[in-house]
């Protein structure tokens, strides 16, 4: 098949990336279609083959009535397979009848929908927002099937798009955990770990006043727009590391006493990892995690998102037990060559119904 694979902006790195290359290794030849390409600050991407409109690379979001112009000007004609991967525009791509349009929804759009109090802060936000909404409203009828990442992206795209949808959690490299731990000098005796982009609606702010409060150790691994602030506000507990390379990556998950997730995830391949690493996962009882934790064996939930919640959650935390292998276990679920079975079946099956 002649396949191309559409992604609303290919210039940062995090979770919806590891999506990105596990469906690169599906289709290696396939041509990529966004609005935004960077390969300075999407690596991964540098040697792939991929079309994008050449003079946003910076300040894009200053345009964002500009996307559905771009992705409504590709064509599509010599290819057999389209697949959109994303939460904002590329779903609206416009496909000719013979070309089958697969959309891998990683959430309906969040500042227009489940989000837009926290996005939406401007009058002129506001106002742009309106005419986007009619536009993605139209966009969302254009795939022939929608794939959901998890349970509550499919209930989202049921309430905001009107639209059925089955669910294919996202690729988790489950195996590159399997090796022994790796012996790291510097780290502390017992600590507590999240892995982030540092930006807002993450609430990291959260998990370092509960830490500043509890005098527990946390290590924070990422970065993004809120780094500064958060480095201001950590006392000497809080460690805040940035970036660090996979294999120190890897081996902080392995030490880690328990994986700390303050905020409602799409899905969260972090929590995913942790499992694999083979510790338990304490997070807010919402989003991706009710897919990933099984409450009370490989981690714990809670419900409410403040200071002393958590702080409380941790204190029970530290009564229970957790086996390591029941972690590794449950982690398997989500293995890449599984989702890659899951993926081609599906792949298989639309193709053959519209050749019919």
């Amino acid at each position: 098949m002649r396949v191309a694979l559409v992604y609303d902006r290919l210039n940062k790195l995090g979770g919806a990336e590891h999506v990105l290359t596990s469906f690169h290794t599906l289709f290696p030849e396939a041509n990529w279609y966004t609005s935004v390409w960077d390969p300075s600050t999407a690596p991964f991407s540098a040697f792939w083959k991929v079309h994008s409109f050449p003079y946003l690379h910076q300040h894009h979001e200053w345009f964002p009535w500009l996307m559905p112009f771009i992705f409504e000007s590709f064509d599509f004609s010599a290819y057999d397979l389209v697949i959109s991967i994303g939460s904002a525009e590329s779903k609206g791509v416009i496909t000719p009848p013979s070309t089958v349009h697969l959309n891998y929804c990683l959430t309906p759009t969040r500042y227009l929908y489940s989000h837009k109090k926290q996005y939406l802060t401007t009058p002129v936000h506001r106002f742009i927002a309106k005419y986007l909404r009619a536009w993605d409203q139209v966009a969302s009828t254009r795939p022939d099937t929608m794939i959901a990442i998890s349970t509550q992206v499919k209930k989202r795209i049921k309430k905001y798009y009107n639209r059925d949808s089955e669910v294919i959690f996202p690729p988790v490299n489950v195996a590159k955990f399997n090796h022994r731990p790796l012996t790291i000098n510097h780290l502390p005796y017992s600590y507590f770990l999240t892995v982030s982009r540092l930006v807002p609606y993450k609430n990291i702010d959260v998990l370092v006043k509960a830490f500043n409060q509890n005098g527990k150790i946390l290590i924070v691994i990422g970065t993004g727009s809120q780094e500064r602030y958060l480095r201001k506000l950590a006392k000497s507990n809080v460690h805040i590391l940035g970036s660090i390379d996979e294999e120190l990556l890897v081996g902080y998950y392995q030490h880690a006493k328990a994986f700390l997730q303050a905020n409602e995830e799409d899905f969260g391949i972090a929590m995913c990892e942790a499992q694999a690493a083979g510790i338990p996962v304490i997070a807010h009882s919402s989003g991706g995690a009710l897919d990933i934790v099984q409450d009370g064996q490989t981690g714990l939930l809670f419900k409410q998102t403040g200071v002393s919640s958590i702080c409380q959650a941790i204190d029970i935390f530290e009564t229970m037990s957790f086996d390591r292998q029941a972690c590794q276990r449950n982690a398997r679920r989500f293995d890449q060559t599984a989702w890659a079975v899951k993926m081609n079946k599906r792949i298989n099956k639309i193709c053959q119904k519209n050749q019919k």
